[in-house]
């Protein structure tokens, strides 16, 4: 008896030593270097007109700000190769932490289209997930803008727990996949 009770300490204490250590060791990692732990992303685009048009009006998201980079700093951090640019700055909601998807097209450059046929079609980026309120609001509202969803439309991803969860999936107008996620309502 005194065995068993001797190894139930000392598994109750290593759960507890290894619970505290692993909560250290990624609370450190979280926040050693990062300001923030949203990711904000950007996107080369076709026709800036046409992409804000859609993350505004089809996904709801808010155009917050416009900048320009000069060709002197595009090209001094990498970004261009001597191309200066204009960036809309569309954000998901009104929380400081909220993601912001920077949309630019650089006047005088033909970037190469990336296959977007399938998320494995291409290595790097293939597309952003939006977790949304209601899956059938945002298609029906896509719908509106002549935004169908790709494939067969939502497809159940609850595995078998009791909140019905679809997948979605539409792209904006140069072919990016933008996955929704949530209830189908």
């Amino acid at each position: 008896m005194r065995r068993y009770l001797t190894i139930a300490m000392m598994l109750v204490i290593g759960i507890g030593i290894y619970t505290s250590w692993n909560r250290t060791i990624g609370d450190d990692r979280e926040t050693s270097w990062f300001k923030s732990t949203t990711v904000d992303f950007g996107i080369v685009v076709s026709d800036v007109e046409k992409s804000v048009a859609f993350y505004r009006d089809v996904l709801g998201l808010k155009e917050t700000s416009t900048f320009d980079v000069s060709s002197e700093i595009a090209t001094d951090a990498g970004l261009t190769k001597g191309e200066s640019l204009s960036v809309h700055v569309m954000q998901l909601g009104n929380a400081a932490t909220a993601t912001k998807v920077k949309l630019m097209q650089i006047e005088g450059s033909t970037p190469a289209k990336q296959d977007t046929s399938y998320i494995n079609s291409t290595l790097g980026m293939s597309y952003m997930t939006l977790h949304v309120t209601d899956v059938s609001k945002v298609l029906k509202n896509a719908e509106k803008h002549g935004v169908k969803a790709i494939a067969k439309g939502p497809a159940d991803i609850s595995r078998g727990s009791g909140n019905k969860m679809v997948l979605a999936i539409v792209r904006d107008p140069d072919g990016n996949l933008v996955e929704l996620v949530g209830p189908l309502n």
